[in-house]
């Protein structure tokens, strides 16, 4: 039989068997002297041998070698060798049977996803899948004739399919080529104008040739730049950033972490131990741990991130405080966030002062002082503990003002507050109530050891000078002291009693310490 077309080509056919009452449509898209490739809307129902008609040709007895979902491959025999028996049919030709295991590879190649060139040692093409005609848009008459890898590349940059600057196209094609030459198996990810990204990799054969492979990887490129984007965000955050696996080994570690631990980059892509972080050099531990507790503190915190969901102040030797706030992971990871509240910490200290204390003196003002004493009152009523209070004011400061002006009154009172906190105990709390008035809170202290810090303290204001500007001179204070009684209904009452005291210190003569004597019982009517 002579060869009746090229290779690959596309025509039309009628299969005709169970003795001419049945016939299926097909196209003929491959065609040799020895066999072809037929597609049809299915091979299921195609028989073992049947007969083909091609318009203007003649008919054509087949056998089939391979089936697919939509295609079969026949080989042709000469009329009247149907009736062969098997044993003659084992004799065919080798050349005959690798032709027809090239139809079935061939078919086989057409419907995978990745794009295939298959090229000689002369890198001209001998096979060009589907996948790749589709992949780059490539017309079947130029697959077809056998282009050479040039031809392919050239077609890509004509065609405006590389994401790259026209300047650089010739030098992109040129290094293409070298590399396919070299058969350089290392995969190269080429981006296409479309958003595409197309892995290419070379693999040398036995006769000299190379196939290209050409998979897409588009997703997995974007969910690779994504991550690099994530990482890069996480590596230039201001906050330490640490993410362990299950194990509780860093898997990841920013800069600001990397710098906290002094860890070198190589050091960190070895995926150290969080047990080993946390022990250099106790580079944060518990707010005011004691120093005999430092080294019991990094098991304790490996224990801590171990557990899971947790939220921990720390503080560096430096006195920085730190928050880690402790997350599990999907995985069984831990993500473990450093956020510096230094700042913060120091200005809601700050604030604490501003809203506690008396800004001329430095001593506590009064609602600060009362809530002390508040506090106090329950421990007396609890426990019965006693609980004292005094009640302090400088004698004569309207005509220290008067005489002198405010800025030496100043003075007067900055000087009396430095006395009763000279004079007071350790446990002792000291307010200034306003203007000239001050309070002292004795916990745990009965009227008779009152009376001593009073008089103490009444004693160094006595011996005081103070200076302003040019001025010296001294002033002197009154005393009030008073005792927790169970008689009394609260605070206000112990706070009238030491009032109640002062006010007759002051009706006594003043610079004098005076205590509160509960008047006696009125005598009762019968008597």
């Amino acid at each position: 039989m002579s060869r009746l077309v090229s290779e690959r080509t596309f025509l039309a056919g009628k299969i005709f068997f169970n003795f001419g009452q049945s016939s299926i449509d097909c196209v003929v898209r491959r065609l040799t002297e020895e066999a072809a490739t037929l597609e049809m809307e299915s091979g299921l129902g195609v028989p073992e041998r049947f007969q083909l008609r091609l318009a203007g040709r003649e008919i054509l007895t087949c056998r089939v070698i391979w089936r697919s979902d939509r295609q079969v491959g026949v080989a042709f025999e000469q009329p009247g060798s149907v009736e062969r028996a098997a044993g003659e049919e084992r004799e065919r030709s080798s050349d005959a049977m690798m032709r027809s295991q090239m139809l079935a590879l061939r078919a086989a190649l057409d419907h995978v996803p990745t794009g295939i060139v298959l090229l000689d040692s002369s890198l001209r093409a001998r096979l060009i899948n589907r996948s790749f005609r589709q992949m780059w848009r490539l017309p079947d008459e130029v697959a077809d004739s056998h282009p050479s890898i040039m031809t392919l590349l050239h077609h890509g940059r004509d065609t405006g399919a590389y994401e790259v600057p026209d300047p650089e196209l010739d030098a992109l094609v040129a290094e293409r080529v070298r590399v396919i030459e070299a058969g350089d198996p290392t995969p190269i990810d080429v981006r296409r104008t479309n958003g595409d990204v197309v892995r290419v990799q070379v693999t040398p054969l036995p006769d000299g040739g190379r196939m290209l492979t050409y998979t897409p990887v588009t997703d997995i490129v974007r969910t690779s730049d994504e991550l690099k984007l994530l990482r890069d965000a996480l590596e230039n955050v201001q906050d330490g950033i640490l993410l362990l696996d299950s194990d509780l080994h860093a898997t990841f570690m920013n800069r600001r972490m990397r710098r906290f631990w002094e860890v070198s980059d190589e050091e960190a892509a070895s995926r150290p131990a969080y047990s080993s972080l946390v022990r250099r050099q106790y580079r944060a531990s518990a707010p005011n741990l004691p120093t005999s507790d430092l080294a019991k503190f990094p098991a304790r915190r490996v224990a801590e991130v171990k557990a899971g969901d947790h939220v921990r102040d720390l503080q560096t030797p430096d006195g920085r405080r730190i928050r880690a706030h402790c997350t599990t992971m999907s995985n069984g990871g831990r993500m473990l966030t450093y956020v510096d509240i230094t700042d913060l910490t120091q200005k809601a200290a700050m604030l604490e002062t501003l809203a506690t204390t008396d800004p001329l003196t430095g001593l506590y003002n009064r609602r600060h002082f009362l809530d002390s004493l508040d506090a106090e009152w329950s421990r007396f009523q609890r426990y019965y503990r006693s609980v004292s209070v005094l009640m302090i004011d400088i004698d004569h400061f309207k005509s220290v003002n008067d005489r002198y002006g405010h800025a030496v009154g100043d003075a007067a009172i900055k000087a009396v507050a430095a006395a009763c906190l000279d004079g007071k105990r350790k446990s002792d709390v000291v307010g200034r109530l306003g203007g000239e008035e001050f309070a002292v809170l004795l916990p745990e202290t009965s009227l008779s050891r009152a009376r001593i810090v009073a008089d103490r303290i009444r004693k160094r204001v006595l011996s005081a000078q103070i200076v302003a500007d040019t001025i010296q001179f001294g002033v002197t204070v009154s005393v009030g002291i008073a005792e927790a009684t169970v008689s009394m209904s609260g605070i206000d009452s112990l706070m009238g009693a030491a009032d109640h005291a002062l006010y007759q210190a002051k009706a006594e003569g003043r610079n004098r310490c005076v205590a509160f004597v509960p008047p006696p019982p009125a005598s009762k009517a019968a008597e």
